[in-house]
């Protein structure tokens, strides 16, 4: 298979699209986290989801910003540079909640349940070091990336601006129901998600459309030299 920048960028949009449909998929019917369902296999299978969800986002807004860089110019930088960041923070929580949490909870669950605590909206009644002032930026890059990211693809006009839109509005949304409890808390996830299958489905098409109206190349030389015959 030929690798072409229409190839990549197609590929950017089934990422996308790929991320926010798992991202939406872990948290159907998602249990009650503790020191306890932590170490559970269903917990491991869910963090690991969300580890590979936050590397396919990665791709997929990376895909998108390469693909109209000109049009979004500083804002679309700034705006990615704070999405990807946040995409990053949020692969290192799933990782550390998928395999590091797991292996100290029976020996630690008072740190352990901290941390689900502050990592759920709620508050951490010990201390859990860095890891709040880690949940602190995910929350606020999460909060100002899909804002700026958000807002610079929709100026864009390139991709479906309603995606665009709800991602932009998605983290106001996502500040409301923080305060909520467990079972909206949940919801978060959605209209995040949704803006980026919409987004990662407008890339897809809008590539595929670009390569089907390229023009046919015409060899003029060899046309030339025929008619000369």
């Amino acid at each position: 298979m030929t690798i072409t920048p229409t190839t990549l960028t197609r590929s950017a949009g089934v990422a996308a699209a790929a991320a926010g449909l798992i991202f939406i998929g872990v948290q159907i019917n998602h249990p009650h986290l503790d020191a306890t369902s932590i170490a559970t296999t269903e917990m491991a299978v869910r963090n690991s989801l969300k580890v590979l969800m936050a590397v396919l986002a990665l791709v997929g807004i990376t895909g998108m910003y390469l693909h109209q860089v000109k049009q979004t110019g500083m804002l679309g930088l700034v705006g990615y540079l704070l999405f990807g960041a946040n995409y990053l923070v949020i692969m290192s929580t799933s990782f550390v909640a998928a395999y590091v949490l797991p292996s100290i909870a029976e020996s630690n669950p008072s740190y352990v349940n901290d941390v689900l605590a502050a990592a759920n909206g709620g508050h951490a009644t010990g201390d859990i070091g860095l890891l709040q002032t880690v949940i602190a930026v995910e929350g606020a890059l999460f909060l100002a990336g899909g804002l700026v990211f958000g807002i610079a693809l929709y100026r864009a006009r390139v991709l479906t601006r309603w995606a665009a839109a709800l991602l932009a509005v998605g983290g106001v949304v996502t500040a409301a129901l923080a305060v909520m409890p467990d079972a909206f808390y949940r919801l978060l996830a959605f209209p995040n998600s949704i803006a980026l299958i919409g987004l990662g489905y407008s890339l897809w098409l809008t590539a595929r459309t670009d390569t089907t109206a390229q023009p046919t190349t015409v060899d003029t030389p060899r046309l030339a030299a025929a008619g000369a015959e």
